[in-house]
C-alpha cells in the first residue's frame, strides 16, 4: 500500500485477540498510518474466559483507543453452526469446518463495530500463507466494500515472533507470549484446532501435549454413556430432555463427548492459497450433533431428497471453507438445506465410548421406515412378484446395449 493510502486512514477496527501478533499490530498500525486511531474489536465465540480474562486492558495497553469485545456465542450457534449443520458439510470427508464456520460471523460483528464508531479501515493479523485473509476480506467485501482493509503480514518486514517479541520490547509493550509457543490454536465454541511444532512433519505422530479439549480415549471410561438429542424442523430443541439455548446445548455435548474422547481428528487438508496443511482438530460436541442429524435424516429423507442434501453438503463445504458465506450461492444453497430440514423432528440416541459417536436409536413422526415393509419375516402388504417387472424396466438401458453389441 502506497504511503499516500496510509496517511489517508484516520481510524481503524482491528480484529484483537490479545495474542502476540495483533498485540504488535497496535502500534505498528500508529506508526505506519500516521498515527491513526486504533480501536480494538474482540469477538466471543465461546473461545473460553482464559483467552478473554483482560483482554480490553491488554488492548489500552498496548495502545489501542478502546476495546469492543462483543458476545457472539448464541448467534454463532443459531444463525451460523445450525444452519451448516442443516447442509451435512465436511470438508474434504473429516473436517467439521470449525474455524471456518466462525469467520463470516466475526467479520460481521468486526465491521458492524467499524461503521459504529466511524472508521474509515478494518485490519485483521491474518498471514498471507493462510485461508483466513480470504474468508475476513471477502466478508468485508461483501458487507462494507467502501473500509479499507490493511493487513500488516502483507506489509511488514518482520518474519518471526523474536521479530515481534523484540518489536513489542523496544517499545515497551507488555506482552505475555514467549518464544516457548509451539503450537498455534484457534478455539470457539464448536471446535479447537491445533497447528504447528511436530504437526509439520506429517510423519510425526501428535503428542499428549497437541490435545487439549479431549480426554485421551484410551483413557477414556471402560463404560459408554448415552445422550438423547431432540430435534424439531432441523433445530436442536433438547438434551437429555432439557430444553437448552443453542450456546447451552453445545456446551453441554462438549462437555459430555470430551470426557469419552470424541471429536479428534489429524488431518492434511487443501488451503484455499493451494499448499497443504496438516492439523489436529478437536470437535467433541459438534461430532456428536453431525452424528445425531445424519443418523435422523436417513430415518427421514427419501432417497433422492438424501442424495440431493449430500451434494449440497459437498459443495457447501468448499463455499464455507472459501469464506463465501455472504454470496448468493450461499444463500441458495442454505435455503435448500433448510427446506428439507422441515421434516427433520424426532429423537436420536447416540453412544459415546473411547472417541465414537454412535448413533444407536432413532425416532421420528415423519419416518418414512415402515417395520411391515421392511420385515424379513411373513408380510401382508409386499408382492415380491412385482419386483420382477420393475428390475427389468430399471435395466432395460443395459439391456438393450447388450442386445445391440451382440448384433454388431
Amino acid at each position: 500500500m502506497a504511503l499516500a493510502k496510509k496517511k489517508q486512514i484516520k481510524k481503524v477496527v482491528l480484529a484483537y485477540s490479545g495474542g502476540l501478533d495483533t498485540s504488535a499490530i497496535i502500534p505498528w498500525l500508529k506508526e505506519n498510518y500516521d498515527g491513526c486511531e486504533v480501536v480494538a474489536f474482540c469477538a466471543d465465540v465461546g473461545q473460553g474466559d482464559e483467552e478473554l480474562d483482560g483482554i480490553k486492558e491488554k488492548a489500552i495497553a498496548s495502545g489501542a483507543s478502546e476495546c469492543h469485545v462483543v458476545d457472539l456465542k448464541e448467534e454463532f450457534v443459531k444463525d451460523y453452526i445450525y444452519p451448516i449443520l442443516k447442509t451435512g458439510s465436511v470438508y474434504e470427508g473429516q473436517y467439521l469446518l470449525g474455524t471456518s464456520m466462525a469467520r463470516p460471523v466475526i467479520a460481521k460483528a468486526h465491521v458492524e463495530v467499524a461503521l459504529k464508531v466511524g472508521a474509515d479501515a478494518v485490519c485483521h493479523g491474518c498471514t498471507g500463507k493462510g485461508n483466513d485473509q480470504v474468508r475476513f476480506e471477502s466478508c468485508f467485501a461483501a458487507l462494507a466494500p467502501e473500509l479499507t482493509v490493511i493487513a500488516p503480514w502483507r506489509e511488514w518486514d518482520m518474519v518471526s515472533r523474536e521479530d515481534l517479541l523484540n518489536y513489542l520490547d523496544e517499545r515497551d509493550i507488555p506482552c505475555s507470549a514467549s518464544l516457548t509457543k509451539i503450537y498455534s490454536r484457534d478455539a470457539n465454541a464448536w471446535h479447537i484446532s491445533h497447528e504447528g511444532g511436530e504437526l509439520e512433519d506429517p510423519w510425526c505422530e501428535p503428542s499428549k501435549e497437541v490435545w487439549t479439549m479431549t480426554v485421551d480415549p484410551m483413557d477414556a471410561p471402560d463404560t459408554p454413556e448415552t445422550v438423547q438429542l431432540s430435534f424439531d424442523q432441523g433445530e436442536l430443541i433438547a438434551v437429555d430432555g432439557k430444553a437448552l439455548s443453542a450456546y447451552e446445548a453445545l456446551v453441554y455435548l462438549n462437555d459430555k463427548a470430551a470426557a469419552h474422547g470424541v471429536g479428534r481428528i489429524d488431518i492434511v487438508e487443501n488451503r484455499l492459497v493451494g499448499m497443504k496443511s496438516r492439523g489436529c482438530y478437536e470437535t467433541p460436541g459438534g461430532t456428536v450433533l453431525m452424528a445425531a442429524y445424519k443418523g435422523l435424516e436417513t430415518l427421514i429423507l427419501d432417497k433422492e431428497s438424501l442424495k440431493f442434501r449430500e451434494s449440497i453438503g459437498l459443495e457447501f463445504s468448499h463455499v464455507i471453507y472459501d469464506g463465501r458465506w455472504f454470496t448468493p450461492l450461499a444463500k441458495a444453497q442454505l435455503a435448500a438445506a433448510a427446506s428439507l430440514s422441515e421434516k427433520v423432528t424426532g429423537d436420536v440416541v447416540v453412544k459415546l465410548y473411547k472417541g465414537t459417536a454412535t448413533v444407536t436409536q432413532r425416532r421420528s413422526p415423519n419416518s418414512l421406515y415402515s417395520e411391515e415393509f421392511a420385515t424379513f419375516g411373513a408380510d401382508e402388504v409386499y408382492d415380491q412378484q412385482h419386483a420382477e417387472g420393475f428390475i427389468r424396466l430399471f435395466s432395460l438401458s443395459s439391456r438393450i446395449t447388450a442386445m445391440n453389441q451382440k448384433d454388431k
